[in-house]
């Protein structure tokens, strides 16, 4: 049976220190502040954005809501970015993605100041993130899920690695991070031929491709640590991964849950970059 990793407990761990920093920072008369940007009434986007602003307050960390229409026009959001980035008070701030279809992702993202691209998607960002140069932030996602693997004990060098999913939020970058840790990397998708062997190789497993339960357990490797980054629903509406936990748990030797996995460690990472780039900037 495998070990849970416990993102949530992680997470936690993760704010604690981080309230410390805050703490630390006020007294030299420094106030964090976060700004999230949300356009239009996704669902799944406005409980994000208010799981933020929970864990914003709850370390010390201003949080605010600049909240425009689905329909807005994208000179409006790019003058709005534009004004963030001028602003001294705003530490950081990030675009809760999806984008209403009509408004064009990277240009807005790229309208980011890279100093203050705390989501770390910038092209900047993610091209300092492939060469390794510093300073830059590491997208929130793929940042936590080093985290848990990390946090394992396991030898990262010189291990097999598989990434299922070539997103450029997910699987991109957490590749790029598996090769700065020395492991050999492998980015699958759902057209690789014979994904079942090709997962199977792997002693680490990142599954996100974003289907339900499309990693079962003889797609698993005996022993190998695997990170479920998948959101999704089952047959009975029930929140689940892309991995089948009930049974790939009883072979992998290592396992995040879903809920409670890779979920809770995104936003301690954007609480983290927002940290490090208020101390960047004192």
């Amino acid at each position: 049976m495998g070990q849970i990793i416990n993102g949530k407990a992680r997470s936690a761990a993760i704010k604690e220190e981080l309230k410390q920093k805050v703490a630390g920072l006020k007294k030299k008369g420094i106030q964090i502040k976060l700004v999230v940007i949300l356009i239009g009434d996704n669902p799944a986007s406005q409980t994000y954005v208010s799981f933020k602003e929970k864990a914003c307050k709850a370390i010390g960390i201003n949080s605010e809501v600049q909240r425009l229409d689905k329909d807005v026009r994208e000179e409006t959001a790019l003058n709005l970015i534009k004004k963030l980035n001028a602003d001294k008070n705003v530490h950081g701030f990030m675009i809760q993605l999806p984008l209403p279809k009509h408004l064009n992702e990277r240009k807005l993202l790229d309208s980011i100041a890279p100093e203050k691209d705390v989501d770390g998607l910038h092209t900047m960002s993610m091209g300092r993130l492939v060469i390794g140069k510093e300073p830059g932030f590491v997208p929130c996602t793929p940042q936590g899920i080093m985290d848990l693997i990390l946090s394992t004990g396991i030898e990262i060098k010189g291990k097999r690695a598989v990434v299922v999913g070539r997103s450029n939020i997910v699987g991109k970058p957490i590749a790029a991070l598996l090769m700065h840790q020395h492991a050999t990397i492998t980015i699958a998708h759902s057209r690789t031929q014979n994904l079942g062997a090709v997962c199977r190789e792997a002693d680490i497993l990142v599954a996100a491709i974003g289907r339900a339960k499309m990693i079962k357990a003889d797609m698993i490797k005996p022993g190998a640590v695997v990170i479920d980054v998948g959101m999704n629903r089952d047959e009975n509406g029930k929140l689940c991964g892309d991995v089948d936990f009930s049974a790939a748990e009883k072979v992998a030797g290592y396992i995040t849950p879903v809920p409670g996995g890779v979920g809770p460690m995104t936003i301690a990472m954007l609480l983290k970059n927002t940290v490090l780039a208020a101390e960047r900037k004192s």
